[in-house]
């Protein structure tokens, strides 16, 4: 069975307010080893937008998690790159990057100066990498923040 999951833009000319989240294959979602894809598949999460579904509140994250037999905290992190992976600028690519930056939540990262995300993924890269030209530009991450608030206004869109 394939899954065909599209980069979607994140807002429609005609209606600026209309958010439309990314949805990506649970096994693109970085961080996952192949037992924790097969574990999720077998509860029927395929996407990140299923996981984003079935674990939306403390009480079905346990669940999950109790389920699956590991703890909670990898369910917590699953899900919140999962909520940043919505993000179409950010997707998988820069999901995992802004979480360990700090950054755990579309709603935080709505709400971050783009100079203080900015500064935090330079001094990431910097320390893990020894390399500044890998950190996205201040324009990059400006475009992140303004789908994250996009993202925010919608109403179809799920809050994590």
């Amino acid at each position: 069975m394939h899954f065909v999951i599209r980069k979607m833009k994140p807002v429609h000319p005609s209606r600026p307010n209309r958010f439309i989240s990314s949805n990506w294959r649970i096994e693109q979602l970085p961080g996952l080893s192949a037992e924790n894809q097969a574990g999720l598949i077998d509860c029927g999460i395929r996407t990140t937008l299923q996981l984003l579904q079935q674990a939306s509140s403390p009480v079905q994250r346990q669940a999950l998690a109790t389920q699956l037999q590991i703890h909670i905290q990898h369910i917590n992190k699953w899900v919140a790159l999962a909520d940043l992976s919505r993000l179409p600028g950010v997707g998988c690519e820069y999901c995992g990057l802004l979480l360990h930056a700090g950054i755990a939540s579309c709603a935080q990262l709505a709400q971050t100066p783009v100079e203080r995300i900015h500064q935090q993924i330079l001094r990431l890269q910097v320390a893990t990498l020894q390399r500044r030209d890998l950190c996205p530009t201040r324009g990059a991450i400006a475009q992140w923040i303004e789908q994250a608030r996009a993202a925010a206004r919608s109403p179809s869109c799920s809050r994590v």
